[in-house]
Parts: structure tokens; C-alpha cells; sequence
């Protein structure tokens, strides 16, 4: 069984997943029967992973809460993973929340001061607290103490209320929209990367073993490739595979299997899906390549301006298909020629030099 608070269980509302619909409850579903329980099961991030395991031995030697750690990354690679581990090393309980859902100082303090010494509040989306909520936090990091105005007028007063020492695990894709004065009251700032495809592979077995679905290499190696360097991309598509294994197939995931997969899936082999290959296209086909602006290419596809720059965007990047300009988004040759499209003579010469 995964790790799971002892908070979550009995009181489900507290998650921020709970009550997001049912692709969040499929989400919850991935994450408690795929996620790794411990180290052993965790591939990847090795220098987070090492600078973690050596803050959570200091804790220990010093008896002290483990310093707040700030998690960021693009989403899918591990942070919420990460959190329950750090919880199971530090043998202490983890409570789950994010920051949309703490919208009052008075939410914040039914969670602090419920908190046992050494206890674990990990908060998704960190860089969306609402900016009074994030400055009642402040004193809750430093001193442990939870500054409450009480009354209102000229007989409202300060209460002060003294918390155990406990350990804010944050998790962010957006490190930019962070204060700081919040960044600066983290002991630890850790990056999540991209994944290799090897480290991938090994997620993607695991992942195989636990579901009880035969995969061979090869197909180990095509999931790798298309997973966008993500665990949580790799994990989905393993899922989704293995249910057309069993309705398609023989209930085994082969290079046969996985080409006609992929095609019902419509992921290429460079891991892009429709949503990716309509971005490019929609610069490509709309605005001769680029420079275009975020908010013109969110509208042009329909999508969220946060989804294109938080989810879409850092993979393409990384890859090389998309550029960041002072003027824009630019496309790239490779997009070009991944797409089939005709490269236009001013792209090529630019790149040239």
C-alpha cells in the first residue's frame, strides 16, 4: 500500500484531488498503486535524492524536524512522490494540501496547530497562496509561532500561538511566482530535471511488475522514448497500453502491440502528442513561424495560458522543437522537419549561423 497520512484517511476532504472530478480520482488511483514507497523503488534525481538523504540523516542525529525543503520542477516528475518518502524516512506523519485550497489565515491555522512535533506538511502549487495566507506562514516557518489577529476595531489584538517544529515540504512548477522572502524561508531549493530514457525504463518495469503485464525491451524501449522524459507520462501511457493489451491483444505489451497503441493514443515518436503537434502547427500555419506571443498561442488552440507555459511548453523546449524569444514563441527547424512541413529559407540560414 502507498504511504498515506493518517490525515487523508480519515478525513478525504483534505486532499485537493478529492473533489476535482473524476480525472482527478483516475490521477489519485495512478499515483497510490504505481508510486515508489521508498529509495529503493525511486530512480532518478540523484543529486536531489542525495541532498535529501543527508538532511534527513542530520534531522535524525540532531533529533531536530528536518529543515523546509521548496520542490521545483515541470509537473510529473516526482515531487509528490518525494514528500511521502521524506514523511517515511523522517518516521513521521505527512498532511497533504495545496495552495488554492488554503484560502484563510484561519485555514491555515486548523492545519498548523493540528500538526505533532516532526510532522510534515507537504503544499502542492505552493506559488498560488493567496498573498495574506503566504505572510501568515512566514512566522510559522521561522519560529514555529502562529500570529492571529483576534476581534476587529480598536479591541481586535494579536494572539500568538506556539506550534510544534514541523517540516513544509513545497512543491511549485512556477518558481518564478514565488516571493522572495517565501523562497528565502526554505533550507533546501531542489530542481526535479527531465528523466533519462534509461532511468524511465526502469520506472516504466517497475511499473509493468506491479500491474502484472508482461512487456518486452524493445517495448520498454519505445515507452521510454515517447514518455517526454516525464515518470508520470511514462506511468499513463503504460496504463493506457495495457488496457488495449487486454482488449486488443493478448494481454502482453509488444513492439507489435505498442505501434497500434500509440497510433489509437496518437503519440509520435518523438513522444508529442496532439496538443503539442497543434501548437507547433498553430505557429507554423497562423503566424509564419513566429515570434508570437503566449497569449495569442493559448487563445489560438484554446488551451490556458498557465497549461501552455507550465505543461507544454518545457518539453518542447527542451527538445528543441520551440524557442523563447524577447519578441515571442519561434519554431524551430526540427519542427519543421518533424512535421513534414516546408522549412522556409530565412529558418534555414538563421540556424546555420
Amino acid at each position: 500500500m502507498s504511504i498515506v497520512s493518517q490525515d487523508l484517511k480519515k478525513n478525504p476532504q483534505n486532499n485537493p484531488s478529492a473533489s476535482s472530478g473524476q480525472a482527478y480520482q483516475e490521477e489519485d488511483q495512478l499515483l497510490i498503486s504505481l508510486r515508489a514507497q521508498n529509495w529503493l523503488e525511486f530512480c532518478g534525481q540523484k543529486k536531489v535524492v542525495e541532498s535529501i538523504k543527508i538532511g534527513i540523516q542530520a534531522a535524525k542525529k540532531r533529533k531536530e524536524a528536518l529543515e523546509h525543503i521548496l520542490l521545483y520542477g515541470p509537473p510529473g516528475l516526482g515531487k509528490t512522490t518525494l514528500a511521502h518518502i521524506i514523511s517515511k524516512e523522517m518516521g513521521s506523519s505527512i498532511r497533504v494540501t495545496s495552495g488554492p485550497a488554503i484560502e484563510r489565515a484561519g485555514d491555515l491555522a486548523a492545519i498548523l496547530t493540528n500538526l505533532s512535533p516532526n510532522d510534515i506538511l507537504f503544499i502542492d502549487e505552493i506559488h498560488r497562496l493567496n498573498k495574506f495566507v503566504e505572510e501568515t506562514l512566514y512566522p510559522a516557518m521561522e519560529d514555529y509561532a502562529l500570529d492571529l489577529v483576534v476581534g476587529k476595531g480598536p479591541s481586535a489584538r494579536t494572539l500568538r500561538l506556539d506550534l510544534p517544529r514541523f517540516t513544509i515540504i513545497g512543491a511549485t512548477t512556477r518558481i518564478g511566482l514565488l516571493s522572495s522572502p517565501m523562497r528565502d524561508r526554505f533550507g533546501s531549493i531542489l530542481r526535479l530535471n527531465f528523466y533519462k530514457p534509461e532511468e524511465l525504463e526502469t520506472i516504466i518495469e517497475k511499473g509493468a511488475k506491479k500491474l502484472k503485464v508482461p512487456i518486452d525491451t524493445k517495448s520498454l524501449q519505445e515507452l521510454s522514448r515517447r514518455s517526454r522524459g516525464t515518470p508520470r507520462i511514462a506511468l499513463k501511457l503504460l496504463k493506457r497500453v495495457r488496457d488495449i493489451a487486454q482488449v486488443k491483444g493478448e494481454g502482453k505489451i509488444t513492439a507489435g502491440l505498442l505501434k497500434s497503441a500509440f497510433e489509437i493514443l496518437e503519440v509520435d515518436p518523438m513522444g508529442l502528442d496532439d496538443i503539442d503537434r497543434r501548437l507547433l502547427l498553430s505557429i507554423i500555419d497562423k503566424h509564419a513561424g513566429g515570434p508570437v506571443g503566449i497569449e495569442t498561442i493559448a487563445a489560438t488552440i484554446s488551451e490556458d495560458v498557465g497549461t501552455v507555459e507550465d505543461v507544454i511548453e518545457p518539453y518542447l523546449m527542451q527538445s528543441g522543437f520551440l524557442k523563447r524569444t524577447p519578441r515571442g514563441r519561434v519554431v524551430t527547424v526540427l519542427s519543421y522537419e518533424h512535421l513534414g512541413k516546408k522549412i522556409p529559407k530565412t529558418l534555414a540560414q538563421a540556424e546555420l549561423f
